[in-house]
């Protein structure tokens, strides 16, 4: 299956709001595109991984804020809290568990 990153995020018009675009193994490939702050979250029993396709973001630890931009990625370990925030829109492909809860626990 071929996907088109930029027809795929060209669909998206909402930011926070992830579209499934692939699943592979009991995961899913999700594209999602956000600004502004997420809320501080964790996923007790699953890993993510964010992969940044366009802009740039942080990811906010409490003891530490990661820089990302284009074509860099972070994963993010089970139970870990951490909060993405984007000072202008980015587009980030996500890599998780099927299972995984959005908001997490």
């Amino acid at each position: 299956m071929r996907i088109n990153l930029d027809a795929e995020f060209a669909r998206i018009h909402d930011h926070w709001s992830p579209v499934v675009i692939g699943e592979l193994n009991g995961q899913q490939v999700k594209a999602v595109k956000f600004q502004g702050e997420f809320h501080w979250h964790q996923h007790t029993h699953e890993d993510e991984m964010f992969l940044v396709h366009r802009g740039a973001f942080t990811m906010e630890f409490r003891d530490r804020h990661v820089p990302l931009s284009t074509g860099e990625f972070l994963i993010v370990p089970r139970g870990t809290e951490h909060r993405p925030v984007a000072e202008h829109e980015v587009e980030v492909i996500l890599f998780e568990p099927a299972t995984t809860v959005r908001v997490g626990d």
